[in-house]
């Protein structure tokens, strides 16, 4: 279905609401996923070993053979109980808006146009208050030295409504190199696939002109995965509620990132934040027109 449905879906995206109101059948990618070598990330030990479900094969029993896998960083006690416990109920203060395949959002950012490769300012004004002490936490994280924020997304996922999000890699003409989640309420999985078609797709091929923001000891010592080997590997990583993920390097780039339906028990909430790529910041070719969006950036209101 092409049109915009009440729901908020659109095109071949779909939730429960339309799903049964339409008569719409969804393929399960959970399924076909099952059918592929499967591996759960282990924060403490910083290794993938064999399994699907997070419940098992974990820290410190593990079994079977743990493959590298680099370029993601994760802390389970980003936020207190009591922070998380706040934050949730500011969140809920603001308005919600309708999103795709049964998520809801609170967008607070520049708008941008992936295809034509245009950003403007539009309405955005700056962050709410209330969210500030998040992004201060992040400054003290050595992994994002230097990350200045200039898009921040809530984003909500209710199993009421059959909420996920499909295979995807953020845009990588505007949005930088490493990718934020601070997983908010509800325990969660990401499910990461290999990315094996073309770069124009995400305009990926903007990539190889920036250099790298992250420099990462522990990960030039790693074992970098054959990608050949990964082809038909999943690696499932896991979101516990007042958690922060990073991707960044080759996770962020090199594989697709989803939120499989049947990894929603309860309702989640998280906040997503990115960075410019190098031409928006200083010293970048387009820094004139990042200038005024970093300027917005900076208020909270």
């Amino acid at each position: 279905m092409e049109t915009v449905r009440p729901c908020g879906c659109k095109g071949i995206r779909t939730c429960l609401i339309c799903e049964n109101e339409y008569g719409i059948s969804r393929m399960k990618l959970a399924d076909n996923l099952r059918d592929k070598k499967s591996y759960v990330y282990c924060s403490y030990c910083d290794k993938a070993w064999p399994g699907w479900n997070l419940s098992s094969n974990q820290h410190p029993n593990h079994v079977g053979e743990p493959i590298d896998y680099p370029g993601v960083y994760i802390e389970p006690d980003f936020l207190s109980k009591n922070e998380a416990n706040s934050l949730i109920k500011d969140l809920d203060a603001l308005p919600w808006d309708l999103s795709q395949s049964g998520r809801r959002k609170q967008n607070y950012g520049p708008k941008c146009n992936f295809k034509k490769r245009r950003l403007r300012l539009g309405d955005f004004t700056g962050f709410p208050a209330t969210t500030r002490f998040v992004q201060e936490k992040l400054a003290n994280v050595p992994l994002l030295q230097g990350f200045k924020t200039i898009e921040q997304c809530s984003l909500e996922y209710n199993p009421e409504r059959g909420a996920s999000i499909d295979p995807h890699i953020d845009d990588c003409w505007i949005w930088g190199e490493r990718i934020i989640t601070v997983n908010v309420i509800g325990d969660s999985v990401l499910t990461m696939t290999p990315y094996r078609d073309t770069l124009h797709r995400y305009n990926l091929l903007d990539v190889a002109t920036y250099p790298s923001v992250v420099e990462s000891v522990l990960d030039s010592k790693k074992t970098q995965p054959n990608t050949e080997d990964l082809a038909h590997v999943v690696v499932r990583l896991p979101m516990p509620a007042r958690s922060l993920m990073v991707l960044y390097g080759a996770s962020r780039y090199n594989w697709e990132h989803a939120v499989l339906r049947e990894d929603v028990q309860s309702r989640r909430v998280c906040i997503a934040y990115r960075e410019f790529t190098p031409p928006y910041l200083l010293g970048g070719d387009h820094f004139d027109e990042g200038s005024k969006i970093l300027e917005k950036a900076s208020i909270f209101w």
